[in-house]
């Protein structure tokens, strides 16, 4: 297998040495670049953007040839799964994804199943396969997908919501059934992230969007006994090289501790969490991503350099940080403002490293 000419992220993510704290950021490849506009105008619309492979890999290194960035993270969404399911995932304008069946019927639960990611989700894999070959190995590519709670919280209620009351009403009146969807998403998760790496995935993330909506015990149970089970499955080696494994639950701080025992070697902190609390909760188990207000991009690239600075000095010296937003990028952000952060993140973050 060819070396990665920049291999510094999967370093990081393995707290080994490296000579500077590499950064990419969530959503990085959207709406705020005008390229990825030019693109997904060309494809006609997100979903057919998403499920054409030449189309994804296309946007999957727009953000690489602008920036320095240490990832390319395939482009795809986290609602590929459930629209493989047969739940037919829509995009309304303005008002986001909605699935035109949601899970609400007790025969319809029962009758889930996985999606073969071979066939049914051709077009992610083909997707990952293109871009890892464009890439040249020039920097690693980040494969991902939805927790199986996070994916369940839009198969029942058929679209994002502030409270996702009817997921809870059945998590309290019915945890069976809310139990065979997770069972059913963890099966088909780890069956897709195993089949991105396959495909050339160096990196893998399981994104637990809507986990920090639960109370604690229901957060074990619920939410973090799934990504458990998924990284038990999912391969830690492909072709001689370790697989790193990024866990990001939004609102998850309370519980650091508990997720860095799931098997991952890194947490995503959202911008909530003070990073030097978060290292010394804890210490060397795991690395850390994170964790810049997004907001922050939308200031001036002073405050932009001062903020980054501050997010490093709080992690400190040594090994195992990843720089990145504590979200997703706003489509708002002035792309010249993601050039002064990474150009500060790799600046400033120096002095904190020994080498590598």
């Amino acid at each position: 297998m060819t070396r990665l000419k920049n291999d510094v992220l999967i370093r990081a993510l393995l707290r080994e040495p490296t000579p500077y704290t590499p950064i990419w950021l969530m959503r990085q490849a959207g709406r705020y670049l005008p390229e990825y506009n030019q693109t997904r105008a060309r494809a006609g619309n997100f979903l057919a953007l998403c499920k054409n492979p030449d189309f994804a890999t296309e946007v999957t290194l727009q953000p690489i040839a602008r920036y320095a960035l240490d990832a390319a993270i395939v482009f795809s969404d986290i609602l590929t799964i459930p629209d493989a399911m047969g739940l037919g995932l829509y995009f309304s304008a303005g008002e986001g994804p909605k699935f035109e069946r949601p899970l609400r019927d007790e025969w319809a639960i029962r009758d889930l199943s996985a999606p073969d990611p071979d066939v049914h989700l051709r077009y992610v894999i083909d997707a990952v396969a293109q871009s890892r070959r464009a890439l040249a190995n020039s920097v690693p590519l980040i494969g991902f997908s939805g927790s199986p709670f996070t994916l369940a919280c839009y198969m029942i209620e058929g679209q994002g919501r502030s409270d996702f009351a009817t997921v809870k009403k059945m998590l309290y009146d019915r945890p069976d059934l809310l139990h065979r969807i997770l069972a059913v998403n963890a099966s088909a998760v780890t069956a897709y992230l195993n089949a991105q790496i396959q495909a050339g995935a160096q990196v893998i993330m399981i994104f637990d969007t809507w986990g920090g909506l639960l109370s604690h015990a229901a957060f074990q149970e619920f939410s973090l006994a799934y990504t458990q089970q998924i990284l038990a499955g999912v391969a830690r080696t492909h072709d001689g090289e370790r697989i790193p494994r990024i866990v990001f639950t939004k609102g998850g701080g309370l519980w650091l501790e508990s997720i860095a025992d799931c098997g991952c070697d890194a947490a995503g902190l959202d911008w909530t969490i003070d990073i030097g609390s978060a290292r010394s909760r804890v210490g060397s188990k795991i690395a850390l991503q994170g964790n810049l207000d997004p907001a922050v991009l939308l200031s001036s690239p002073a405050a932009i350099k001062r903020e980054a600075g501050a997010i490093l000095e709080r992690f400190g010296t040594g090994n195992g940080h990843v720089f990145n937003l504590g979200h997703g990028i706003s489509q708002f952000t002035p792309p010249e403002h993601v050039a002064a952060l990474v150009e500060a993140v790799h600046q400033l973050s120096a002095p904190y490293h020994s080498g590598g």
